[in-house]
């Protein structure tokens, strides 16, 4: 595991396309959003702990903000040959017993993640509702082990500013979490091995 930080996409960036299978076998595209007041796309997986350390609160903030017109999708893009826990079975298993109920996304061949300059699990992205980007960063500035009580206060907010047409509070602050599990060879030159400190 490499300790990794967001990339931070450029702000108004264009939400990338992307059309991935869900865990209940459905696709899903960025298309099925249009109508959403904001849309937040996670790149996440099951195994890592710094996604671990914010499940619980990770499925109720999906449920928060559906409930308000704001749209969430979940998207793993690890290397299951190499981390099995990850698998499309697993996150099927991982969706339930953790209570998500936005859809959870499946990027076989990584190209959506690279498209989204995505570098950790969690990486977090709010669009705004012409689908251009408003937010990237951190959930909240808690971490395993530094007892920063699971708040979600930074993505909240972002979130709540973006769909009532305001802007996002400033700073924005990157997440940090385990680097995306790429396949071998398929590194994207924005990957660093050596990670962050």
């Amino acid at each position: 595991m490499v300790k990794t930080a967001s990339t931070m996409l450029p702000l108004g960036t264009q939400a990338p396309d992307f059309s991935l299978l869900n865990v209940d076998s459905k696709t899903v595209s960025l298309s099925d959003f249009a109508d959403a007041k904001a849309l937040v796309v996670i790149f996440m997986c099951n195994h890592c702990p710094f996604v671990k350390h914010l499940a619980p609160a990770l499925a109720e903030f999906g449920r928060e903000c559906q409930a308000n017109g704001v749209a969430v999708v979940g998207i793993s893009s690890n290397d299951v040959a190499n981390y099995p826990d990850d698998s499309p079975e697993q996150m099927v298993h991982e969706a339930e017993n953790r209570g998500y109920t936005f859809p959870y996304l499946y990027d076989e061949d990584q190209s959506v993640a690279q498209a989204y300059k995505a570098a950790c699990t969690p990486d977090f992205y709010v669009f705004d509702k012409d689908q251009k980007l408003a937010y990237r960063g951190q959930f909240d500035a808690s971490r395993p082990g530094n007892d920063v009580p699971v708040t979600g206060d930074d993505l909240r907010k972002a979130v709540q500013a973006v769909a009532a047409g305001e802007p996002v509070p400033e700073p924005q602050m990157p997440s940090i979490g385990c680097n995306i599990k790429w396949i071998a060879g398929k590194e994207p030159s924005y990957f660093n091995p050596a990670g962050t400190a």
